[in-house]
């Protein structure tokens, strides 16, 4: 019972002291405008000529979600102790190595489900009448289909 006690002990101490060492980057996602604004700094000064093209691609793009560890992390110390409460000898070892990997698999799997969705964005594809192809982001393209004649100007691209 003692040697019990001391393996969750150690156990909770050391995910303790993991998810207060873990440290993952809070950046805020990247920001997206209507049509008509670029994510792109311009390229071409307001003295430059105005550039026409057609959109030749849309796609739709998710931005990437992350995960902080400590579903894993977790999911690990209780899939080791409930493996150590089973069998004796290397067979213990191996159970609790066994419910280690797979705490930290559903543990992690968990997580995903319960962390925010990842947001949605379009990117538009156009190429240029000067055979150029540039990209543009955006939240939301209002309409905007492959095939519309657009026009750049001032970095921004606007159904033309």
């Amino acid at each position: 019972m003692t040697r019990k006690l001391i393996t969750i002990t150690a156990l909770a101490s050391t995910l303790a002291l993991a998810a207060g060492c873990s440290s993952v980057g809070n950046d805020p996602a990247p920001t997206y405008g209507s049509v008509g604004t670029s994510s792109y700094p311009s390229t071409t000064s307001s003295s430059e000529a105005v550039q026409y093209g057609y959109v030749r691609n849309i796609q739709q793009q998710e931005t990437a979600r992350r995960s902080s560890g400590a579903g894993a992390l977790l999911g690990a110390v209780i899939g080791g102790v409930a493996g150590n409460q089973v069998g004796s000898g290397s067979g213990r070892a191996a159970a609790t190595a066994i419910g280690a990997v797979g705490g930290a698999v559903v543990g992690n799997k968990i997580e995903e489900g319960r962390s925010a969705p990842a947001s949605v964005y379009y990117q538009v594809q156009v190429q240029m009448d000067n055979g150029d192809v540039r990209n543009f982001d955006y939240a939301d393209i209002n309409g905007l289909r492959v095939g519309d004649r657009v026009r750049v100007q001032d970095g921004q691209l606007q159904r033309w």
